[in-house]
């Protein structure tokens, strides 16, 4: 179906005003996402440490920092279908006071065995299910024509893994093995009372009321659930990929020190973190079709180049920084083409299981560079793989996506951005 949209006057919908506490909303929101995810990655860093001290192969070392990620993956699909139903404002509180549970357990008691830090990693995946509390929520303060940019912004808050990466191995270092738990800890408790007396959700906010299983069918149905799924296990699954495994990646590979790997993650992280903003932002312009394609082009010269493992400075630099920016901005993009294309009281459960397909994105990955490299000793195979699959996307996004968008919504553009918009696609 398609919904004229309605303006004001002779305004355009690029000018239409957004209230303070749309803002107030999005910066709660963003704020709890990164604490999540600085929770939700706390094991990553210390990966190599354990690898050493616990004896771990390098399958093992790429188990344990890939579960958390899987479970918060497909955790996010029954959170985003329960966030449609109960909105943000309950949901962030809850998971983020879950979320402390597995990370005092991890800092007091669960480090001592592989079998405990899995056990940990799997209950930490929670943290991770963050990502589809949020979307709904603020895609429902703002209007469709500044979604791109405000879930954007709200993506930036996986930056919480580059707090992660920048503070796990010092804190240990300086203290004790719990003392970046503990931390962590107080500050989702902090954030979980603040969420509970300040969260709101969106006027008007459309509640669903089909069970659970029929809502989640619904959603299987819409086109835009696996075009968007398709596309984000690729964007986001890279950044998760390489934000878990870069510091094993460059410490195995380039014989850097621990510390210096966990810096230039960091690094990584901080790039595809501020970009994500810039391909909503873009995506709100150009749209969302040409930020996917340019993105994913990128990524796929970035992971030739590095596939035949060149000096790292200054040309593996330089490929992994392209490949973050690159990452950031498709994730980016991926999300403003849901919110532009979802019906909105669908957001929570198509956002649940686009970013159960990001998540899954990124377990596979380390996964197979650990088995690569253990077997032929090289990571260059891992990095062509790569390749194929962003290959694969772009062809995707330029034939199927175009498509499907352009076959949906014939909106005129003149000038910057979209002037003269005429109709929202909503199914």
């Amino acid at each position: 179906m398609v919904q004229p949209l309605k303006s004001k006057g002779d305004s355009s919908p690029s000018g239409a005003p957004v209230s303070r506490q749309a803002w107030l909303m999005l910066a709660l929101a963003t704020v709890g996402f990164a604490a999540n995810f600085w929770a939700w990655a706390l094991l990553s860093p210390l990966g190599p440490r354990f690898k050493d001290s616990l004896d771990l192969s390098s399958f093992e070392q790429s188990l344990l920092v890939a579960v958390p990620v899987v479970v918060g993956s497909l955790g996010r699909i029954p959170v985003g279908a329960l966030t449609d139903r109960f909105g943000g404002r309950v949901m962030f509180p809850i998971v983020s006071a879950i979320t402390i549970v597995p990370v005092l357990y991890l800092g007091l008691a669960g480090h001592t065995s592989l079998a405990a830090l899995l056990v940990g990693g799997f209950f930490l995946g929670i943290g991770g299910t963050a990502f589809a509390v949020g979307v709904p929520l603020v895609s429902a303060w703002f209007p469709p024509e500044r979604r791109g940019l405000a879930i954007g912004v709200f993506g930036a808050g996986m930056g919480g893994t580059a707090i992660s990466a920048l503070t796990t191995v010092k804190l240990v270092d300086a203290g004790s093995m719990a003392t970046p738990f503990l931390i962590t800890a107080a500050a989702l408790a902090v954030y979980a009372v603040a969420a509970a007396l300040l969260l709101r959700d969106a006027p008007g906010r459309t509640v669903p009321t089909e069970p659970l299983a029929r809502r989640l069918a619904a959603t299987a149905r819409l086109g835009i659930t696996w075009q968007a799924s398709a596309l984000y296990a690729v964007a986001f699954g890279g950044y998760v990929a390489f934000s878990v495994y870069l510091p094993t990646y460059l410490k195995t590979g380039y014989g850097l020190t621990q510390a210096d790997a966990a810096n230039r993650m960091a690094g990584f992280v901080l790039l595809a973190v501020a970009m994500r903003p810039v391909g909503g932002w873009l995506s709100d312009r150009l749209g969302p079709v040409r930020v996917l394609a340019g993105s994913l082009a990128v990524v796929v010269a970035a992971a030739v180049v590095q596939s035949f493992t060149p000096v790292l400075a200054p040309v593996g630099t330089i490929a992994f920084l392209s490949m973050a920016a690159a990452l950031g901005a498709g994730s980016g993009a991926t999300f403003a083409l849901v919110a532009l294309r979802t019906p909105a009281n669908q957001v929570g459960s198509v956002t649940g299981v686009v970013g159960a397909a990001g998540g899954l994105g990124g377990f596979l990955p380390p996964l197979v560079m650990g088995s690569l490299y253990g077997q032929y000793g090289t990571y260059a195979a891992g990095l062509a793989l790569l390749a194929i699959v962003a290959a694969a996307a772009l062809t995707y996004t330029l034939t199927g996506i175009r498509t499907a968008v352009h076959g949906g919504d014939r909106t005129p553009r003149t000038g910057r951005g979209r002037r003269h918009r005429t109709a929202h696609t909503t199914v």
